[in-house]
């Protein structure tokens, strides 16, 4: 479990984290999510020991993050944006000697090699010097360090960076099954990779949070009205005309399609939810309608995210 209480950054005047707090519970996957100068990248480092908060505490298992650096690192596997490698030597001298700073059994350190490798898909890769290898391929030594020696914490920062599509969905299967049984924060850029894996999202801006909680529950509370879209077919054009007229319906576009009937496409707004859905459905049965398609439209976390921080996402 992560505990983090009150926790502000300042790096000189400057404060990048401004009275955090937020818990993680175990077998839960965080995402933090911001635009660039948001906080992320601090809120991690203090994490992970490598800077000192200026005021809060951060607790993984009941560690202080500052009292025992030690002992919170031995739990604790990071990715950090950068990955730092050492190109001259081969992917298993860099991972033994990742083993060996962990302190792990020099008996037992095959078996984490071998295990880390497998699961980051770098088998037959154990003798290629990491000067020769891809980005892609370099992220996942990356992430092969941060697991090798089974931590129960994990902090990734930008864990997919640089990996085509066909990479980043198997790495984001390791980190979801890594999510079972350990605890997880991760910060993106990629809206999608937080919908995929998160359970729950935190939402940065200028230092602060200012939004937490699943992306669907985030969408429902700043949403309110949930918007439907419908399309009905009818064999009578002027009902379809007092539907519209009656009810004030948005984006409405009506079709004759002849011989009487009629096609429609609309929107509707309304705060009443499955009732809505279900009375939609009961008009269309009692006016011998077909209902086409009717679909629920939440706001996305793109959407959420812009209307939070600001921030214009390329299209």
């Amino acid at each position: 479990m992560i505990e983090v209480q009150a926790l502000t950054k300042r790096y000189g005047a400057f404060e990048a984290v401004r009275d955090v707090s937020f818990t993680v519970g175990d077998g839960q996957i965080i995402g933090l999510l911001g635009p660039n100068g948001a906080g992320k990248t601090s809120i991690m480092k203090v994490l992970t020991g490598y800077h000192r908060p200026s005021e809060g505490r951060a607790l993984l298992n009941g560690v202080d993050a500052m009292d025992e650096p030690v002992a919170l690192k031995a739990m604790v596997g990071y990715l950090p944006e950068g990955v730092p490698l050492y190109g001259d030597m081969t992917v298993a001298e860099y991972l033994l000697f990742i083993a060996e700073a962990r302190a792990l059994p020099p008996d037992a350190r095959q078996a984490a090699l071998d295990k880390a490798m497998l699961a980051c898909g770098l088998p037959g890769m154990a003798d290629i010097r990491i000067e020769h290898l891809s980005k892609g391929f370099r992220q996942r030594v990356g992430l092969a360090q941060a697991i090798i020696h089974d931590p129960d914490i994990l902090i990734l920062d930008e864990p997919t960076t640089g990996l085509d599509p066909n990479q980043i969905l198997e790495i984001r299967a390791l980190i979801r099954s890594l999510g079972a049984s350990k605890t997880v924060i991760l910060s993106t850029h990629i809206l999608q990779e937080v919908e995929a894996l998160c359970n729950e999202v935190l939402i940065l801006h200028e230092g602060r949070i200012v939004a937490q909680g699943s992306a669907s529950k985030l969408a429902q509370d700043m949403q309110g009205d949930e918007r439907f879209d419908a399309l009905l077919r009818c064999r009578d054009f002027s009902s379809l005309s007092a539907l519209a007229e009656a009810h004030a319906y948005s984006a409405f576009a009506l079709e004759e399609l002849g011989e009487g009937r009629a096609r429609a496409r609309f929107s509707v707004r309304s705060g009443r939810g499955d009732e809505a859905a279900e009375a939609l459905f009961n008009w269309a049965v009692a006016q011998g309608a077909s209902l086409l398609e009717l679909r629920r439209e939440r706001m996305s976390l793109e959407e959420i995210f812009v209307r939070l921080t600001g921030e214009e996402r390329a299209p």
